[in-house]
């Protein structure tokens, strides 16, 4: 995942796993000329966002080991990698990552959504979890959906949600 690979790159460079954000920041943007200062700043939110690092009073923390991580040769990421994934797509991206084939992790999303009746982000983690991928993260994000969604309701049990299947967020699974 050029994500991943763009966010190990400062790490690995400085053979850290801690870095002030300034410092990554400069690392991506000035020393690699990968992306403007504004532009490494979003690729920081984009990376916290993804569970890739953490923020520890003004320093970014790897939560996966920067060394374990391939740099292919002249990689370059792309400008894509500064859209922040929706809650679904970064499940789903997780589960494909543990190995399992996309059509297949679609169709257990929604064959999980239809059997719970809840939303497909939640759906997503469930099965995420259920394929041992580190989804905690996004679990505490569903969690904090599910109960606004309670809330609005006024009875405090929500609709569930999510009339959309996954192959509808999922694009060309």
């Amino acid at each position: 995942m050029s994500l991943e690979v763009a966010v190990a790159v400062p790490f690995k460079h400085r053979a850290k796993e801690r870095l002030g954000e300034g410092e990554f920041v400069v690392a991506l943007s000035l020393d690699r000329d990968w992306f403007s200062p504004d532009q490494a700043k979003r690729l920081v939110d984009v990376a916290v966002g993804r569970g890739l690092v953490d923020e520890d009073d003004g320093d970014l923390v790897a939560r996966f080991d920067p060394d374990e991580v391939l740099v292919p040769e002249g990689f370059t990421p792309d400008e894509e990698i500064l859209r922040e994934q929706s809650t679904f797509e970064t499940a789903l991206d997780a589960i494909v990552g543990a190995g399992v084939e996309k059509q297949r992790a679609v169709a257990a999303i929604n064959e999980r959504q239809r059997a719970l009746a809840v939303t497909i982000e939640a759906a997503a983690v469930l099965v995420a979890k259920e394929h041992g991928a580190a989804v905690d993260h996004l679990a505490a994000d569903v969690r904090e959906e599910l109960a606004a969604a309670g809330d609005a309701t006024g009875d405090g049990a929500g609709d569930g949600g999510g009339n959309g299947d996954a192959t509808d967020a999922a694009g060309d699974a």
